[in-house]
């Protein structure tokens, strides 16, 4: 694409949005839960970029015993109206709003896909926020080639709900998902995606991620692009301590795809050791 991706997207966006109301039991800060008695502490859920901090129900569910916290990033979710500007103001936008509301102890950041970028973006401009960090199909290699073809063409369809429920499809979305994932899509303003997109592929392994001294858990679906192998080789030389792993047969948004092994792998994470079923990559 030619010309500057701010421009193109801002006179393709449309006048109005559709209108996003989150549900009760989907909320942004879950305020009804029970303290863990050894004091477990505070887990941070962050979505991923085509969907927003509803896509962690099942694991906001399977947690009763943390306090949980799912905040929606800037241009998602209840925040559609807002710009999306960096990934690095996003990683400041996050500090922020952990420290606001996370209960005194540990920290745990977990994030998936564009929440995996933004939550070592976090570690590394952060480092004292968290405790622990386990992010799942993290890319930070440059992303080229027909994956950035194929970026284009979802541009370009952005506006249309045919696209949306084609994605739901790939990602293998439950059907009580579909039309929640669909209304979401359609409110994300093509101009965010735009820049959150060009931001990511252009490879975004943060400055000063090797000053993280916590413990680091990177996951990928097995059956994920190439692209997320290769950011394991950039990762492994910036966090020479963190366990690598990958999720047998899964894809991209694998804690929906098999939510019960994604919510045993953070708790079993959350408890201080990998869960055994996770495949250590060749």
């Amino acid at each position: 694409m030619n010309q500057r991706p701010e421009a193109a997207a801002d006179a393709q966006a449309p006048d109005s949005y559709p209108e996003i109301h989150p549900r009760a039991d989907r909320p942004e800060t879950r305020e009804e839960f029970e303290t863990a008695e050894s004091g477990t502490g505070t887990v941070v859920f962050l979505h991923g970029g085509n969907v927003a901090n509803w896509m962690w129900e099942s694991q906001v569910r399977a947690l009763p015993d943390f306090h949980v916290l799912t905040p929606n990033l800037p241009g998602f979710g209840a925040r559609a109206e807002e710009q999306w500007a960096t990934l690095e103001a996003t990683a400041d936008d996050v500090a922020a709003f952990v420290a606001k509301n996370a209960e005194a102890g540990p920290v745990h950041l977990v994030g998936l896909s564009l929440g995996a970028v933004v939550a070592l973006q976090v570690a590394a401009r952060h480092p004292e926020l968290a405790s622990s960090l386990l992010v799942s199909g993290a890319v930070v290699s440059r992303v080229g080639g027909l994956p950035r073809a194929l970026s284009a063409l979802q541009i370009a369809f952005w506006e249309r709900e045919w696209f949306w429920r084609a994605q739901a499809r790939a990602f293998r979305l439950p059907p009580d998902s579909v039309e929640l994932y669909v209304r979401h899509g359609l409110s994300v303003r093509r101009a965010n995606a735009q820049r959150m997109l060009a931001q990511v592929y252009a490879g975004s392994l943060p400055e000063g991620l090797g000053r993280y001294g916590g413990r680091v858990l990177a996951v990928a679906g097995q059956k994920e692009p190439g692209v997320v192998a290769k950011s394991f080789g950039l990762l492994r030389g910036k966090l020479s301590n963190a366990h690598f792993r990958l999720a047998p047969g899964m894809h991209h948004v694998w804690n929906v795809e098999d939510e019960s092994l994604f919510n045993a792998m953070v708790r079993q994470w959350l408890s201080g050791s990998v869960h055994p079923d996770l495949v250590i990559p060749a």
